[in-house]
């Protein structure tokens, strides 16, 4: 799965951690929820540095359509209440059952 982060590029991401990716998924989703603005700060950050660690980085110049779209590390809980909103239950979608 390509998951982009938005102003820093995109991170190619086995399947096998997506459902680590969930679990902070649900704690961010909990924090806005919650308008939680240091839990919200905290969960962000652990989503993306997730992102980052579990996925490789894809070149600058490569052309492949992402599968999700993650804010930056800057975002406000403002903005991040809005991509959820569209998103339905959270950034990153659970595996089939």
């Amino acid at each position: 799965m390509i998951m982009r982060v938005m102003g820093e590029g995109q991170f190619q991401v086995a399947e096998s951690h997506l459902n680590r990716l969930n679990e902070l998924d649900d704690d961010l989703l909990k924090a806005v929820e919650a308008g939680d603005g240091e839990s919200f700060r905290a969960a962000l950050g652990s989503l993306l540095a997730a992102v980052k660690e579990f996925g490789s980085p894809l070149p600058a110049d490569a052309l492949e359509p992402s599968d999700l779209i993650l804010p930056d590390a800057e975002a406000t809980i403002d903005e991040v209440r809005e991509m959820l909103r569209s998103e339905g239950d959270g950034l990153i979608p659970g595996l089939p059952e």
